[in-house]
């Protein structure tokens, strides 16, 4: 029989466990409107319970045993309920290869609670193992047991956890309500092991590239027009005029982009994305596949050298340059844009940081040095696929000195003010940028878009306000799904002006481009072309059919 107190000790750190588990779901609820379900809390605390009684045995005190599960319930449950007030979804297993830029991206306070969490999880379970004991060895290898279960069978474990929480894959806030913080994640940390195929076989691979390039005899590979092609990303870049709740005092788009975007008929991309993953619209900008699966792909599934259209592009002649002044690394860019055919890339260490709002350089000062930058290129006449990535309209919506607030509101969710003056100050500085690179390239092809629609508020708060999205996205009609995918695309056909392409999925945005260039030799994007009249966006789990 074990000691009283050490008998004690267990009961007190079980019985912890299950008031922090009460305790987090209350702020949960609380702060971010996101809490599980009754029926699912049982299931989902008796494994919270199980895998702190195997920690408990490894522990050598309770206390540190306590601040341990203290942390990393915190970051569990927390993380769950903020990420899906943020993006609509919960924590998901690829996230963990998105940790470092969530790191790069924090800034004080934010940055000192990240690094604390994290780190005193990491301290706190190393210095409090017990590793002079048997019994500390013997619980540890109840935990690698179990990890290895995961690990080498993940479909059994995926097939009886759905059979017992069920599994919807275009839901995953459903999915967690119905399972609880850590049981969700161990069910689709075994789904995302399950579903990992792994490398093509040789033969699948042959195949494939016969299937492609089957053609090549009877057709070229050229471009035969060879116009530079300029491709402008702008972050969080949408038509805040729909915000009616808002009592917008003018429209946020500068009158002259207004009149531009609607020689285009209003044309729009649908993203992928909502309210932030930048790069995985810019995947399909690029590449011209859609994103299927959560996670970043430039992270954790982009590990080749890729026929995307940089490479297209770059195997006919052109100077490939990409511009985006953050962190070099920031999202893999480094490795990704080098995979996607890009020559050149121009972060925050190649510009002047000379007009910044808070961390992010101004628009102006972008394009103005991006100009500089591919002027030797456009005069010797050497053609240039130029890729810009603009960072200034990141979440907070920072404006210095010299960006007064020009538009008022007088609605409920404080970030739509700073929202809608920093989309007037980006519209207004890219349609100087454009009559100046027009002037000086009347002949190129010209393509810009928002990258997603901007982060409003916890559950879509300023979207809610207006009427346009609900809280809950499982709960969304498909107008909303259109809605939260759809923002601004214009495309100017060199002299030819203005080309009116509806509401477009931004992965067939690369075969358009190789369209209007008149390439007429096959290529990746081929394989996700749609007939004219069929529009489909998907996303992890669905398909919208627009």
């Amino acid at each position: 029989m074990r000691p009283l107190g050490e008998r004690r000790s267990f009961m007190v750190a079980m019985l912890a466990i299950a008031g922090l588990y009460a305790l987090f779901q209350t702020i949960g609820w609380a702060v971010f409107d996101v809490r599980v379900r009754a029926g699912a809390i049982p299931g989902d605390l008796a494994l919270h319970l199980l895998v702190g009684a195997l920690i408990w045995r490894a522990s050598r005190s309770t206390g540190l045993f306590l601040a341990f599960a203290a942390l990393l319930m915190a970051a569990l449950h927390l993380g769950h309920a903020g990420k899906i007030a943020f993006y609509g979804g919960p924590l998901m297993p690829d996230d963990a290869a998105s940790l470092p830029a969530l790191l790069r991206i924090a800034e004080g306070p934010a940055l000192v609670v990240l690094i604390t969490v994290l780190g005193g999880i990491g301290l706190l379970f190393l210095g409090n193992l017990a590793a002079h004991r048997r019994r500390s060895w013997a619980a540890l290898g109840g935990l690698a047991t179990l990890a290895l279960a995961l690990t080498m069978r993940p479909e059994p474990v995926v097939t009886a956890l759905d059979g017992l929480t069920g599994h919807v894959d275009w839901d995953q806030r459903s999915n967690f309500e119905r399972r609880g913080p850590a049981l969700h994640l161990v069910q689709e940390t075994a789904r995302r092991l399950a579903q990992d195929d792994g490398p093509p076989s040789p033969y699948t691979a042959l195949a494939a590239a016969d299937r492609l390039l089957g053609t090549l005899e009877r057709a070229s590979l050229g471009v035969p027009s060879r116009r530079n092609v300029h491709m402008i990303v702008l972050e969080s870049f949408w038509d805040a005029r729909q915000l009616g709740a808002a009592g917008l005092s003018d429209d946020p788009f500068h009158p002259d982009f207004r009149a531009l975007w609607e020689a285009t008929g209003n044309s729009r991309i649908l993203s992928p994305v909502f309210g932030g993953h930048t790069a995985n619209a810019e995947f399909e900008a690029l590449c011209g596949f859609p994103v299927m699966r959560n996670g970043v792909v430039f992270e954790g599934r982009l590990r080749r050298d890729a026929p995307c259209l940089p490479r297209v592009l770059a195997e006919a002649g052109y100077a490939t340059v990409a511009s985006h002044p953050n962190d070099a690394a920031f999202w893999n860019r480094i490795n990704a844009y080098r995979r996607v055919g890009f020559d050149t890339y121009w972060s925050a260490r190649d510009f002047d940081l000379d007009d910044m709002n808070e961390g992010f350089l101004s628009d102006s000062s972008l394009y103005r040095q991006v100009l500089a930058k591919t002027a030797p290129l456009l005069e010797t006449g050497t053609p240039t696929f130029n890729y810009v990535l603009t960072i200034f309209g990141h979440v907070g919506y920072p404006l210095n000195e010299a960006r007064p607030e020009r538009i008022a509101t007088n609605g409920e969710v404080w970030l739509v003010g700073p929202y809608v003056n920093t989309v007037r100050y980006k519209s207004e500085e890219l349609m100087v940028f454009l009559d100046d690179l027009r002037a000086r390239d009347p002949d190129a092809l010209i393509v810009l878009f928002g990258d997603h629609l901007p982060f409003l508020g916890f559950n879509h708060g300023g979207y809610v306000e207006s009427g346009l999205l609900v809280p809950d996205r499982a709960e969304f009609t498909p107008a909303m799904e259109v809605t939260v995918s759809a923002a601004p695309l214009i495309v100017i056909d060199g002299r030819t002006g203005p080309v009116a392409v509806g509401d477009l999925p931004l992965y067939q945005l690369p075969g358009l481009i190789l369209d209007l260039l008149g390439h007429d030799g096959p290529t990746i994007m081929d394989y996700t072309r749609t007939p004219a009249e069929l529009r489909v966006r998907p996303f992890p789990g669905y398909q919208l059919i627009h």
